[in-house]
């Protein structure tokens, strides 16, 4: 039996308590993030493209950010039920895609992971899980009957797969 599947999109989100996945592909520099409550089984991922929307002068789909997209998240979420303090949160991506580049404001992967770290903090979500940094790209699916997350890394040409 094939779940069925929720895909996400870049600077997008979704939001379920309905039995399947929540699936995000090509996750480089960009920062998923999973919100799971394990009481109502509501979940959902976002996968953010930029840490934070004032940085960039709040323009265009909120989604597109670290900070405004966990806000659409956590309201969404609690429209099925979830409870704040119950989410579980999981973070992947954030890879450092460009060999050359050292300049702090141009590390986005390292800044999307601070970010989300943060702002998960500041909302008292605890981080139960994660893969973040690195060099390669992730693919991510949430299955929302177990709050697990399945990972699919590709890393100096091997393909790695968990689960957390």
């Amino acid at each position: 039996m094939t779940l069925e599947e929720i895909k996400v999109g870049i600077g997008d989100y979704a939001v379920s308590k309905a039995k399947g996945v929540i699936t995000t592909y090509g996750l480089g520099s960009c920062v998923g993030i999973t919100l799971y409550d394990p009481v109502t089984k509501a979940g959902g991922m976002l996968h953010a493209l930029l840490p934070e929307a004032k940085y960039y002068g709040n323009r265009g789909n909120p989604a597109k950010y670290v900070d405004t997209g966990l806000e659409l998240l956590l309201k969404d979420l609690a429209k099925l039920g979830a409870i704040k303090r119950r989410l579980e949160a999981k973070i992947f991506g954030g890879a450092h895609i460009f060999e050359n580049v050292t300049s702090e404001n141009l590390m986005i992967g390292k800044r999307n992971i601070e970010t989300a770290k943060r702002e998960l903090k500041r909302h008292k979500i605890k981080i139960v899980a994660e893969d973040t940094g690195g060099k390669g790209g992730r693919t991510i699916s949430l299955n929302l009957e177990t709050g697990k997350v399945k990972m699919r890394k590709v890393s100096n040409g091997k393909i790695f797969e968990t689960t957390l």
